[in-house]
């Protein structure tokens, strides 16, 4: 019996090999350019931990920040690499085009998800946190600035990998999620903290709040209400789940406030450094699994059933082979960063680990969350594109989380 399943495993392995090696190579390749990434977040992250002790409860508030910009964008690159299947990708400065109202609404997401996610921090920490914590028009001013920085660097490269994709033949599902996800980390923490810099002035945190407010409800009211269709679709179907997914971010970032403050992190700041790759490519390995999927139901590869059919099945494959070597790579990495920096660290044996044992248990979630939650939307005559990355980032971001301190628990570290 176990024999047999080793065997049907290893054919499955050669069959994913065999019928989509690029495939592998991009996705794979963009994996590890956005795990190096991240590790630049990963290092500011540690760096800015006095920060975060002069700004309490704001680390509530970056699972979902970051998670933000991963779960706007990669929707977006999603929804690029669609129109790039299916030959209606055009860059064009026109407001009406496929590509302006998707640009046009994750713009406007920006807006009006960050304002939600102040909101939502407050309250969180304020409830849950059990400690002092900052004001919500500070919230309001870091999520709403730090979330338009970021955003619009952001923005930027999603566009200049999908027309490099179309330029060099890749396929847009492979890369865009990872090296998406990785930028959006990389420069939303800079830019978070950069924002917090405003409320230390005097009289200015107020007045910036209410202006930054007003134009987050006014991109809620004019998206929602636009004679675009294709602007007023992404952001009616986008907004709900886009707020759900920022709720499972906060309470992502709940749980590591409370490890933050209970010791591991401050004892070895290299788990620290390990945190924004680690939880980043348990989301990038899902939402490539998710964007693979969401195509291959627009092409009519695989049908929307209840048991995944072989396409699917091999991808899934795909994605396992994937989650080995990059969680690997991201603990030695994150180990050899912390040892550059000076920064304490558990062991290379302990961080591997930690890596390789909660990337398996958030990966094995990820697929199911993946190709579930592709299916529900498609079923229910809602866009794939739309949901499936921010669903799936979101959800991975809380598995991760939890996976990492349950890796950090079951190693006993700290």
């Amino acid at each position: 019996m176990a024999v047999g399943v080793v065997g049907r495993f290893f054919a499955r392995v050669r069959d994913a090999l065999g019928s989509d090696a690029a495939g592998i190579r991009q996705a794979l390749a963009a994996l590890l350019v956005s795990s190096g990434g991240d590790l630049v977040a990963g290092l500011t992250l540690a760096g800015l931990s006095d920060q975060l002790t002069l700004l309490p409860g704001l680390l509530v508030l970056i699972p979902a920040a970051i998670g933000m910009r991963g779960n706007i964008f990669g929707a977006l690159g999603s929804r690029l690499g669609t129109a790039i299947h299916t030959g209606t990708f055009r860059i064009s400065r026109r407001r009406d085009t496929v590509v302006g109202q998707n640009v046009w609404a994750s713009l406007s997401l920006t807006l009006s998800v960050s304002l939600a996610l102040a909101v939502l921090a407050k309250v969180v920490a304020e409830t849950f946190s059990g400690g002092e914590v900052i004001g919500l028009a500070d919230f309001v001013v870091i999520s709403m600035i730090g979330g338009v920085i970021s955003s619009i660097v952001v923005l930027g490269l999603t566009l200049g990998v999908a027309s490099l994709s179309v330029r060099r033949g890749w396929d847009l599902d492979n890369v865009a999620a990872p090296i998406v996800t990785a930028a959006g980390d990389m420069v939303t923490l800079p830019s978070l903290f950069l924002a917090a810099l405003i409320v230390r002035l005097p009289g200015v945190t107020l007045v910036a709040a209410v202006i930054t407010a007003a134009l987050g409800l006014l991109a809620v009211v004019m998206s929602a209400r636009s004679r675009l269709p294709i602007l007023r679709r992404i952001a009616r179907e986008s907004l709900p789940v886009l707020i759900v997914a920022g709720t499972i971010d906060i309470i992502a970032g709940l749980a590591l406030n409370g490890q933050y403050q209970a010791g591991p992190f401050v004892a070895f700041p290299a788990l620290l450094i390990l945190v924004p790759p680690f939880l980043e490519d348990t989301g990038a390995l899902g939402s490539v699994l998710s964007a693979r999927l969401s195509s291959k139901l627009h092409l009519g590869i695989i049908e929307p059933a209840s048991r995944p059919q072989r396409a699917a099945r091999v991808d899934f494959t795909i994605i396992l082979l994937l989650a080995l070597p990059v969680f690997t790579l991201v603990a030695i990495s994150s180990e050899i960063a912390a040892t550059v920096f000076q920064q304490a660290t558990p062991g290379i044996v302990n961080m591997v680990g930690v890596a390789l044992i909660g990337g398996l248990i958030a990966t094995g979630v990820g697929m199911l969350v993946a190709y579930y939650g592709t299916i529900a939307t498609y079923r229910f005559g809602l866009d794939p594109d739309n949901y499936g990355v921010p669903l799936l980032t979101a959800s991975m971001d809380l598995v991760g989380a939890f996976s990492l301190i349950a890796a950090i628990a079951l190693l006993r570290i700290g």
